[in-house]
C-alpha cells in the first residue's frame, strides 16, 4: 500500500470504533466505569471530522490521531492510545510503501512507545496482551519473509488470541485492578479495542494494497 493512499485505512479504523463502541462500554462496565466505548467513539469521530476534507497519508492520519487522543480524550486510554499512534507514524516516518517490514516496523514502534508509558506486560490483563503478542506474530513472519496478506492473518489471529487470554486473567492495573479475582471471567476492554484496531488496520491495508 502507499502510504500516500492511506485515509480508507484510517477511516476503516474510525469505523471499527464507532460499530463497536456500544460493545466496548458494555465490557468495560463489567469491571471498570464503563466510558471506554464512549472515549474512543469521541476521539474516532473528531479525528473524522479533522481529515474528512484532508489529503492526508497514513502516517500523517496517525500521527494526527494520536496527538488528538492525547490532548482531547479523557482516562487512560487517550495517552496510551496516543503514545502508540504517534510513535507508529515516527517509525514509519518516510516511508513511501507500507509493506509487511515497514507495518511491522511501526507495529513495533508503536509498542516501544507505550513501554515508555506504561509497566504493564503481558498477563496483566490491558491492551498488552493484545498488541505485544500480534507485533511478536508480524515480526516472525516478515524473518520469514511471509506476503503480505500472510503476514497481517498471522499478526490479526495473534491478536484475536491475546484478546480472548484477557478473559482468564485478574486485572493488575487500572480500576479494574482493585476487584482482584473478580475480575477474572471479563474480556479486557482495552485489549477488545486493540483488536477492533489492529484487525481494521490490517483489512485496511489488504485492501488498498490489492486495488
Amino acid at each position: 500500500m502507499k502510504n500516500s493512499g492511506g485515509k480508507p485505512v484510517l477511516l476503516k479504523m474510525v469505523g471499527a470504533i464507532q460499530k463497536n463502541k456500544d460493545y466496548l462500554g458494555e465490557i468495560d462496565g463489567l469491571i471498570g466505569d464503563g466510558d471506554h466505548g464512549m472515549n474512543m467513539n469521541k476521539g474516532f469521530s473528531l479525528f473524522e471530522e479533522e481529515i474528512a476534507k484532508k489529503d492526508i497519508s497514513f502516517t500523517q492520519g496517525l500521527n494526527e490521531l494520536g496527538t488528538l487522543l492525547f490532548s482531547r480524550i479523557g482516562g487512560s486510554m487517550g495517552p496510551i492510545y496516543g503514545s502508540i499512534f504517534t510513535a507508529m507514524a515516527e517509525a514509519g516516518e518516510g516511508l513511501d510503501l507500507i509493506d509487511a517490514a515497514g507495518f511491522a516496523a511501526m507495529l513495533d514502534g508503536g509498542l516501544k512507545g507505550l513501554r515508555d508509558l506504561v509497566e504493564a506486560e503481558v498477563g496483566d490483563k490491558t491492551l498488552i496482551d493484545t498488541l505485544a503478542p500480534a507485533n511478536e506474530a508480524l515480526q516472525r513472519a516478515v524473518r520469514e519473509g511471509k506476503s503480505l496478506a500472510a503476514a497481517l492473518k498471522d499478526m490479526k489471529d495473534a491478536a484475536e488470541a491475546g484478546r480472548d487470554s484477557t478473559k482468564d486473567l485478574v486485572a493488575k492495573f487500572g480500576r479494574s485492578s482493585r476487584l482482584g479475582e473478580r475480575s477474572r471471567g471479563v474480556l479486557d476492554a482495552g485489549a477488545v479495542s486493540c483488536c477492533l484496531i489492529l484487525t481494521s488496520m490490517a483489512e485496511g491495508i489488504l485492501e488498498q494494497a490489492e486495488r
